[in-house]
């Protein structure tokens, strides 16, 4: 396999390389290019990443080669995570439409590189905002050649928060969080399964987790939850702000946990979650395992009510890219919910790739 991760010296990218290499995911006669920009600490911190690396794996390392240059990138899988990333000061608005027009040209900037090629590569896409990022990398690529990472990430994150609820293993937990990879994330209690206890206790918990509000309303349950937690941050009351955090349902949980994180890391935010993530999925194509997996991906129609949007739904992913959405019985409200999600997308994306060349706000077409 030769797999590029573009951003490798930034915390994300830091994580993802070496769990890349810890679990042997590219072979000693493969290659992985660690990309980043033209001078400055970036490029040197290329270089001393390439030594730490062949230090730390040097029995079982593939060639490691520093990249600068987008059209050097010559690879069978790209992970995209550059880019400028939110504030860690909680007080500090979020604003992911500027985070969105500042990351858009460094998106397009790689995809132009990899259209030209031959023979284009796979790209996960990581970096925020991931919908964004999926329909760049997707129009110049071909939809199929390109998921976003952030459903798989909040997908694990939902079945952890079930996992310690119902005190059980992970992998003993099957549910799906779907939707946009920020507010609009839905997961989806109706889909939830859990394997080695009874399924009373499971129906239970589900019965417990819609009583705490429904799906269409979780944007907002979310953000109130998070000004609570915002409140405790600003009294310096880490610890009233975890206790509340843990009081709260599995399912905001899973949007409260890696905000809670991102906000008392000192600027670590949450990589290794986020590489661990992406880890799996280079994983599903490195050992030719398709599998079920939740990504954002660039729909023709697939789901229902959500047009041709980019969304976060479950998917066959293989060796060639993602192969088909993969349909769940969802209740009206979970439904409901995605739906939502789409136009928060939808518009989100627009706003972002509003930049006419003389500063003015122009549209520019999604597709």
């Amino acid at each position: 396999m030769r797999l590029a991760v573009i951003g490798a010296t930034g915390h994300c990218g830091r994580q993802l390389v070496v769990q890349l290499l810890d679990r042997g995911l590219i072979p000693s006669s493969g290659n992985l290019q660690i990309v980043g920009h033209h001078g400055g600490i970036s490029e040197m911190g290329l270089h001393s990443l390439r030594a730490d690396l062949t230090d730390a794996f040097c029995d079982s390392a593939p060639s490691i080669e520093v990249v600068i240059d987008p059209e050097c990138i010559h690879a069978d899988v790209v992970v995209m995570l550059a880019g400028r990333t939110l504030s860690t000061n909680p007080t500090e608005n979020a604003d992911r439409t500027q985070l969105g027009k500042d990351n858009a040209e460094l998106f397009e900037q790689y995809a132009k590189a990899f259209s030209s090629s031959s023979e284009p590569p796979l790209v996960i896409v990581q970096s925020n905002p991931v919908e964004l990022g999926v329909q760049i990398f997707a129009e110049a690529l071909g939809r199929h050649r390109v998921i976003g990472a952030g459903a798989w990430s909040d997908t694990l994150r939902f079945r952890t928060e079930l996992a310690r609820d119902l005190d059980v293993r992970r992998t003993h937990v099957r549910a799906w969080s779907l939707g946009q990879h920020g507010d609009h994330l839905v997961p989806c209690i109706s889909q939830i399964e859990v394997s080695g206890i009874p399924r009373s206790h499971v129906s239970s918990l589900q019965s417990e987790l819609k009583r705490g509000g429904s799906s269409v309303d979780y944007p907002s349950r979310l953000q109130n939850s998070r000004k609570i937690l915002v409140d405790h941050l600003e009294q310096n009351d880490w610890q009233q702000a975890e206790q509340f955090l843990n009081s709260c349902p599995a399912d905001l949980r899973t949007g409260l946990r890696p905000f809670l994180t991102h906000f008392t890391s000192r600027g670590n935010t949450t990589e290794v979650m986020t590489a661990h993530a992406v880890t799996d999925l280079v994983a599903c194509l490195a050992e030719a395992r398709p599998q079920v997996i939740a990504a954002q991906v660039l729909l023709k129609g697939e789901w229902p009510n959500c047009g041709e949007n980019v969304l976060g739904v479950p998917v066959l992913l293989g060796v060639n890219g993602w192969d088909q959405v993969c349909k769940l019985d969802l209740d009206i409200d979970e439904l409901k919910a995605l739906q939502q999600a789409t136009k928060a997308i939808s518009d989100a994306t627009l706003a972002c790739r509003r930049i006419g060349d003389d500063g003015d706000h122009q549209n520019r077409p999604l597709s």
